[in-house]
């Protein structure tokens, strides 16, 4: 089963690649050139502003601040986006802590760690371009927000999936849904109809389904949010 620590040790192996390719760098000069006042001179790469942003890095709250906010400005980038979320992981897991990872929720709480980092980046895609002075508390609360609500979204799904007598309701009620999907039947978003169905009207977890889909619960999450945001929403 996976856990917690293989989720995000799947994260920080990723990025010990990926901060150090030359696409990596390419971002990480432009970042320093457009953003002198952060002072990231002496630095080669964006694997160095995440190791810098580290509570023993060497600068202090008020530096780390500026340079996640500048971060955030530029978040359009790929990689920018990924330094960002990527020094985001302490304060993210703090936050499903807070929620007791989803526990009584959730079966897996390496789920609820997925879904917080989705949505985190969401948050980030949402988000670039802004000047925000606080912009990782901002980040955290907003996630924080989100999180719980998914939460009690999943709590009344599964509540209502468990009570036989009541999901020819729930069916019902959530036909335009149900409609919506069948429509996009033979399309190139088939494949995401169906799995979004066996998240909605099955109530299959994102486990399960990524399961059977031969892709990891933090992709997948991430490509049904897309998906419904584009098409559902």
């Amino acid at each position: 089963m996976t856990n917690n620590s293989d989720v995000l040790g799947q994260l920080r192996q990723e990025w010990r690649f990926t901060s150090h390719t030359t696409e990596a760098r390419h971002s990480f000069r432009e970042f320093r050139a457009r953003h002198p006042e952060v002072r990231l001179e002496g630095l080669d790469d964006l694997g160095d502003v995440v190791d810098i942003l580290e509570v023993r890095g060497g600068r202090d709250v008020v530096e780390r601040a500026d340079i996640v906010s500048a971060l955030l400005q530029e978040a359009g980038d790929t990689q920018i986006h990924r330094a960002l979320l990527q020094t985001m992981i302490p304060g993210i897991v703090s936050v499903c802590r807070q929620l007791r990872f989803g526990e009584g929720i959730v079966e897996d709480p390496s789920e609820t760690v997925g879904v917080a980092l989705a949505m985190a980046s969401e948050l980030m895609v949402d988000w670039a371009g802004e000047s925000r002075q606080y912009a990782a508390p901002d980040l955290l609360s907003a996630l924080r927000g989100r999180l719980r609500r998914w939460l009690l979204k999943e709590k009344v799904a599964r509540a209502s999936f468990s009570a036989g007598d009541h999901r020819q309701g729930a069916a019902e009620e959530a036909s335009p849904l149900l409609t919506r999907l069948q429509s996009l039947r033979g399309s190139p978003y088939e494949r995401l109809a169906q799995l979004t169905y066996a998240r909605v009207f099955e109530g299959r977890s994102l486990r399960e389904v990524a399961a059977d889909d031969h892709s990891s619960p933090v992709a997948l999450q991430k490509e049904l949010q897309r998906f419904a945001v584009r098409f559902l929403v």
